[in-house]
């Protein structure tokens, strides 16, 4: 299918060599469901190693930039390219063209997704969740993905759980399993959708200390989240979402301590 929109920029992307280099770039990018505008020209530049942490209030947009970076929603207007390949599209001069979806789920492995309510197989172990991927999209050895997932179920504390089904599992160890089977494809970005809201509160803590160690190994990341403490401990930057937009983007003693704009103060007034 041919877009009806050109490619807002003829410029190329970082390669993914250039040290520092986008792994995230997002450009103009517009989202619409029916009548509603969700997303109204949103840009976005994650770098490697970086943790960029998204907050604003319900509805302002949030969730769908993340699914649109996964193509998970098709965009309206504007790109997304993950180290400097276009996700979803591929440029014909002035023109995109939509890809198609056998082409779409082999960029998906560069791209990992933590939903908020997990979303593990639950007909599969905990082993087989992790394995399922990288061997049938990726075409690893199975030996190999095996090794893989264990050394993924070590780091984030459930190597004991392998042959357990997620059914058997808290809400925060099914949670810490999705960021494993995230990893397990070995992707060149993290995508994190409110990775704590399902879970009760005693459970919030172990979820965020395995985000952490990710970011101290960097891990390049796009957390949205409320967890406010999180952002001002883990993120190089803090971008405040609101009316599909962006409405201030910083460093987080900048963001959190010295916002500039007053939407900004008054939703932190709220939740601070």
């Amino acid at each position: 299918m041919t877009t009806k929109f050109p490619a807002p920029d003829a410029r190329p992307h970082r390669a993914a060599a250039e040290p520092g280099r986008v792994v995230v770039d997002v450009r103009g990018l517009h989202k619409s469901y029916g009548l509603t505008e969700v997303l109204k020209g949103v840009d976005l530049q994650v770098r490697a190693g970086e943790v960029t942490v998204l907050l604003g209030p319900s509805g302002s947009g949030k969730s769908t930039l993340l699914r649109c970076i996964n193509h998970l929603e098709k965009v309206n207007r504007g790109t997304v390219a993950i180290d400097g390949e276009l996700i979803g599209y591929r440029a014909a001069g002035a023109r995109l063209h939509e890809l198609r979806e056998r082409e779409v789920l082999r960029q998906r492995t560069h791209i990992g997704f933590v939903f908020q309510n997990f979303n593990l197989f639950p007909h599969l172990t905990v082993a087989e969740n992790l394995v399922e991927a990288p061997v049938s999209a990726l075409g690893v050895p199975r030996a190999k993905a095996r090794e893989r997932a264990e050394r993924l179920l070590m780091r984030v504390g459930l190597r004991d759980k392998a042959k357990a089904y997620p059914g058997q599992l808290s809400g925060g160890q099914q949670q810490r399993i999705a960021i494993a089977r995230a990893l397990a494809v070995e992707p060149k970005v993290l995508l994190f959708d409110e990775p704590t809201s399902a879970l009760d509160p005693e459970l919030v803590g172990e979820v965020l200390d395995v985000i952490k160690d990710l970011a101290r190994s960097g891990t390049t990341m796009i957390v949205v989240t409320h967890e406010i403490g999180f952002a001002r401990e883990v993120a190089d930057t803090v971008v405040f979402m609101d009316n599909g937009q962006i409405v201030e983007q910083g460093a987080p003693a900048d963001v959190l301590d010295n916002p500039r704009q007053e939407r900004t103060r008054a939703f932190l007034s709220k939740v601070l």
